[in-house]
């Protein structure tokens, strides 16, 4: 018997991206990427490639500004290596946001620790701070991001792209598989 097509011979073509799938990262679009960040001493701060793709909403404040600014106009497959500055990254370190509280300002039963990351109720919403330090009557807490006032260096290649759907737009941010994850 003559085998004359590639399916007949077990060779199964790459499918093409869908239709409603665009070229480039754009606002609206649904970005999957890997990537490794680095601090300016070459210490890595996170890496997504012992987990699935990071996958976000482009356009709609969900990364930090800097990173969505260096990969507008990126292609499935195509990597980028950039540094952002502090101000492009977690902004500079403000020294007002590590504050001395009471230490009966949190619950008795509560082990405190230097390094305790928590989430506060403001007027403002929920905002996560760390105990540096800690004695018997004062806990001195920072609501500064741990990466704020760092240069940081990231390695991103783009996995896969697709265009939102107008529930993820209406949301802010992407979905995950099978629809809705909040």
């Amino acid at each position: 018997m003559l085998v004359t097509s590639d399916e007949e011979r077990g060779f199964v073509r790459p499918r093409p991206w869908p239709q409603n799938m665009s070229d480039t990262i754009s606002k609206d679009m649904v970005a999957s990427v890997h990537y490794i960040g680095t601090l300016s001493s070459g210490d890595e701060f996170d890496n997504s490639r012992d987990r699935d793709p990071l996958e976000f909403l482009v356009g709609h404040g969900n990364m930090i500004p800097g990173f969505e600014d260096e990969m507008m106009g990126a292609e499935v497959g195509e990597k980028r290596t950039f540094t952002l500055e502090a101000e492009r990254g977690y902004g500079e370190r403000d020294e007002s946001g590590v504050q001395e509280m009471p230490r009966d300002a949190f619950p008795d039963e509560m082990p405190i620790e230097v390094g305790l990351q928590l989430v506060g109720e403001t007027e403002q919403g929920p905002l996560p701070f760390k105990i540096t330090a800690f004695s018997d009557t004062t806990v001195t807490i920072d609501f500064n991001h741990e990466l704020a006032g760092e240069a940081l260096t990231f390695n991103v290649e783009v996995m896969g792209l697709r265009a939102a759907s107008e529930e993820e737009i209406a949301h802010g941010h992407a979905h995950g598989p099978g629809g809705h994850h909040h």
